[in-house]
């Protein structure tokens, strides 16, 4: 009934592995909003490892049934997904905190009024790429830090590691071709209504070359009206 109210311009719904009786009916129901208004289908996903962790942190039990959280998650997937091909934008959480997937969702639906936002991330190859990602850099090319002893336990937030990546001239080459690419694209991408842009940074194990770079990248481009955020998803 609150369709066809006119002074209810925005309605948010949040669906999930809870909602039973709504999912059985699921793809009719959007098919039939699709057909008189115009919406817009989020669908929020992370990798298995995650999805445990952050349940064993919570200490919350999975709504599904199961031998494992493991196993219950695997049937959450399959029977969501149908909702997820449904889907007009799919957003890879693993990498981001609430804080940043907030800032993501309202400037996709262009609640906040912020204008155009970047997210860098970093992330392991090994793990996978970013399935958010909007551009995916390669940074397998550059010296390891983890074949030094020394640096090999630390990550890229340690200033051992950061001098180690920032020293190496074809790293700062890399970085500097980056950005000049970005500053090429983003008015481009902005001009054609994208209200965001993820650019993934990755290395073996995204733990030392591309959260460094990621952090580099993300601090020559932002620049006031241009809010840039930065994450790393397999530290």
């Amino acid at each position: 009934m609150a369709a066809d109210r006119k002074d209810v311009a925005n309605v948010g719904i949040g669906i999930d592995i809870r909602e039973r009786g709504f999912l059985q009916g699921m793809d009719a129901a959007i098919n039939s909003l699709r057909e008189s208004h115009k919406i817009t289908v989020i669908f929020l996903e992370a990798s298995k490892d995650v999805i445990v962790r952050r349940f064993k942190e919570s200490r919350r039990p999975h709504p599904l049934p199961g031998e494992s959280i493991e196993d219950s998650i695997d049937t959450e997937t399959l029977i969501l997904r149908s909702m997820r091909e449904q889907a007009d934008r799919i957003i890879d959480t693993t990498a981001l905190t609430p804080h940043h997937l907030r800032e993501l969702i309202t400037s996709l639906l262009g609640l906040n009024g912020a204008g155009f936002q970047v997210l860098v991330t970093s992330f392991g190859f090994k793990f996978g790429v970013p399935q958010n990602a909007d551009l995916v850099f390669d940074a397998r090319f550059l010296p390891n830090p983890y074949f030094k002893e020394e640096l090999k336990e630390l990550s890229g937030l340690d200033e051992p590691v950061k001098r180690f990546v920032t020293g190496e001239p074809l790293a700062m080459d890399f970085v500097k071709r980056l950005e000049n690419l970005l500053q090429f694209l983003i008015p481009h991408y902005e001009g054609e209504g994208k209200s965001s842009l993820t650019i993934a940074i990755g290395c073996t194990g995204g733990r030392h070359r591309s959260p460094v770079l990621a952090q580099v990248l993300a601090a020559r481009l932002s620049k006031p009206g241009l809010p840039v955020n930065v994450a790393h998803r397999d530290l």
